[in-house]
């Protein structure tokens, strides 16, 4: 099993010390290094900016929003990015969700598959330098009957094939992830439930399109804190779990709360989600059983780290992607260092 780190969003408080967190990933011997865009900063100048101050480590977005942009940008961004980079872009997408892409964007968030499914589509043929066509429900490349001609793309990627990953939480799209992608990007992973909540959809998925699970990236981010006290540790994510779990989406469209009742909290999530959507945000917080955080982050001791790593690779984990969890720059850099430190010990190095 291998390691990434997730540097989440630009602008959330720690941007001076990304950078270093980044680069100490890269010394360390780190596979890839996400980064996040919802409303905000953007993934791709984040990653521009890391990938130039580093040297073997991959950079990769978690994710480039399909409603941000059409498929053909996302190709040259993608294959600029992989060409500046020396060939280590990992290209990471998703459909966001319906407030972000109907209230930011103005792209009606309807039949989320099948406009992910013609995206793939149009970036990997855009990718391979052939002239553009393409009809579709959603793209028709060119336009009929106007100017338009086919194009190809005139920037060649450092590699033939950009890895493409799709963060995909519900049934339907892990399986379609499974068929069209060459990773998952997860979220809330827990190792006791990863098989019936994502990996049996994925291989459904596998099978479907006449392939096995071998080469396929199952890479879930977990929030990573080391220390002794692990219901302390765990209280400091109570805010984020609720923040997902509570609000993040409206109360019929949220794809962590639906994915926190697979997972057996059905009344817990209700309860989470009824006092996040009336404001009372501490009161989601402490609703969030101490049993989901603990099954969805690694907390404690290296030892204690190391046993939880095994059982992400049991479970079919192949890239676990921290989130170093910290104060201070020393704090989170300690944490990164305690995760390799972690995976040696649990013999996955």
């Amino acid at each position: 099993m291998r390691l990434g780190i997730n540097l989440g969003y630009w602008g959330a408080g720690m941007d001076g010390d990304n950078l270093a967190v980044a680069q100490e990933a890269d010394r360390l011997g780190y596979e890839v290094c996400w980064a996040a865009e919802a409303y905000g900063s953007d993934a791709p100048t984040v990653l521009s900016w890391v990938a130039a101050q580093t040297e073997s480590i991959d950079v990769g977005s978690a994710i480039l929003q399909i409603p941000a942009r059409q498929p053909a940008m996302t190709a040259m961004t993608a294959a600029t990015l992989d060409s500046l980079s020396g060939g280590r872009f990992r290209l990471g997408l998703g459909v966001s969700g319906p407030q972000v892409s109907e209230g930011w964007y103005g792209v009606k968030f309807d039949k989320p598959l099948a406009r992910t499914r013609e995206y793939v589509e149009i970036v990997r043929k855009a990718m391979t330098r052939e002239r553009l066509t393409y009809e579709g429900e959603h793209w028709t490349l060119p336009l009929p009957g106007g100017p338009g001609k086919p194009i190809k793309l005139t920037v060649h990627p450092e590699r033939e094939r950009i890895p493409l990953y799709i963060a995909a939480i519900g049934p339907k799209n892990l399986e379609q992830t499974g068929e069209i992608a060459d990773g998952a990007l997860l979220i809330f992973p827990s190792a006791d439930h990863l098989e019936d909540t994502a990996i049996r959809y994925i291989r459904a998925g596998r099978e479907k399109a006449g392939k096995t699970m071998d080469g396929f990236d199952v890479c879930p981010t977990v929030p990573l804190a080391v220390g002794d006290d692990v219901r302390a540790l765990a209280d400091t994510f109570r805010p984020y779990t609720a923040l997902y779990v509570g609000g993040m989406g409206s109360r019929k469209q949220n794809f962590y709360n639906q994915l926190a009742q697979r997972m057996g909290y059905e009344k817990e999530a209700a309860e989470i989600q009824d006092k996040y959507l009336s404001g009372d945000k501490t009161g989601a917080a402490a609703a969030v059983p101490h049993e989901l955080i603990d099954s969805t982050t690694l907390l404690g001791t290296v030892d204690r780290i190391a046993d939880r790593m095994r059982a992400y690779a049991a479970a079919g984990v192949t890239t676990l992607t921290l989130a170093p969890a910290g104060f201070t720059l020393d704090e989170r850099l300690t944490a990164l260092r305690a995760g390799t430190e972690a995976l040696e010990r649990a013999g996955l190095a």
